[in-house]
Order: C-alpha cells, then sequence, then structure tokens
C-alpha cells in the first residue's frame, strides 16, 4: 500500500515541476526593459481614453452565463432525443426529471428578472 503511495507523491512533484518550471524559466530569461510605452494600456491599436476600470453590468455577464448553462443542456438532450426509440422506460423518466430541472431554473431565473436586457 505504501507503494501506491509512493507512486502518488512522485506524480504529485513531477506535476508540479512541470508546472512551476515553465513559470520560474519564463520569469529569469524575460527581457527586463519596462517604459512607459510598453506599460500603456493597448486597446485595437487606438489611444485609451478614460479610466481603465469602467463599471460593468453584472446582469450582462449573468444573462451570458444562462445562455451558455442552457446551451449546454440543450447538447445533453441532443442524444436523448435521437435514441428515444431504443430507450427504456427508466431512461425517459430522467430525461422527464432533466427536463422539470431545467424548467425550474428557467422559472428562477425568469422570477429573478436575469433574462431583461437592459
Amino acid at each position: 500500500m505504501l507503494d501506491q503511495f509512493t507512486f502518488i507523491g512522485i506524480f504529485l512533484i513531477v506535476a508540479l515541476i512541470f508546472g512551476v518550471a515553465p513559470l520560474a524559466i519564463a520569469f529569469v530569461l524575460r527581457p527586463k526593459k519596462p517604459n512607459p510605452r510598453k506599460t500603456e494600456t493597448y486597446e485595437c491599436g487606438l489611444q485609451p481614453h478614460g479610466e481603465a476600470w469602467v463599471q460593468f453590468k453584472a446582469q450582462h455577464y449573468i444573462f451570458a452565463l444562462v445562455f451558455v448553462v442552457f446551451d449546454v443542456e440543450a447538447v445533453f438532450l441532443l442524444p436523448w432525443a435521437l435514441a428515444y426509440n431504443q430507450l427504456s422506460l427508466y431512461a425517459v423518466v430522467e430525461a422527464i426529471i432533466f427536463i422539470l430541472i431545467l424548467l425550474g431554473a428557467l422559472g428562477y431565473v425568469w422570477r429573478k428578472n436575469a433574462l431583461e436586457w437592459m
């Protein structure tokens, strides 16, 4: 049993080395010549105007996140829809429960007014 933990320990050490070594090498070998031109904020080749920290409405982020969640869930339903004729009753009941959970989530998001674009 100790051999298994030894293997896991060696694997963990090697994984840490592979993760930290490139960062350390890049830190040591990088060019260190900062100047105002290099530290300037870059915005698509245009000169930046105003503050870099702008108030961002969290509602846009939530709207996009809800879209991604429901889009991924629709992808999970596609194989079930394609194999509907070959599924057992258990699989159909599981899919119905899955759809009910999605409808509950949609109702929750709708009630919180996260679907309104302002």
